[in-house]
């Protein structure tokens, strides 16, 4: 068995190479992002606005565990937990959220502690002290 391409399989090698780089190069659909526009839709290097997370609340409590940190929040006077990515947050501060994954019955090993229900976030925003 030969393992040399004959000259039908560089050929037909040769078109799916230029086919390739033609159709990545190739523009969107009308109406459609780009790869680097999709790229920033699906990871954005930068923080949304304020304005952009939906939820507001009172820092009650926080504290660190490894990368996160876990902040007590007032909110529509009832208080739930949020973990977020660490960060420095003081009690009294006025923080905004985004919307995330809920966990119940969440076991913190490094805090040794149960949490009923933490939400957590990728992006909180400190507004006020």
């Amino acid at each position: 068995m030969s393992l040399k391409p004959s000259g039908l399989s560089r050929t037909l090698l040769a078109l799916l190479v230029a086919c390739t780089a033609a159709c990545a190069a190739a523009a969107p659909p009308p109406g459609h992002p780009s790869p680097a526009q999709a790229m920033e839709m699906l990871m954005p290097d930068k923080a949304p606005a304020p304005s952009e997370l939906p939820n507001q609340g009172k820092v009650l409590s926080s504290m660190d565990a490894n990368d996160f940190t876990y902040i007590e929040v007032e909110r529509a006077g009832a208080s739930e937990w949020i973990a977020a990515p660490k960060m420095a947050v003081k009690p009294g501060s006025t923080i905004r959220y985004e919307e995330g994954s809920v966990m119940t019955n969440f076991y913190s090993k490094l805090l040794q502690r149960t949490f009923p229900r933490v939400l957590f976030v990728g992006h909180v925003v400190v507004m006020e002290p």
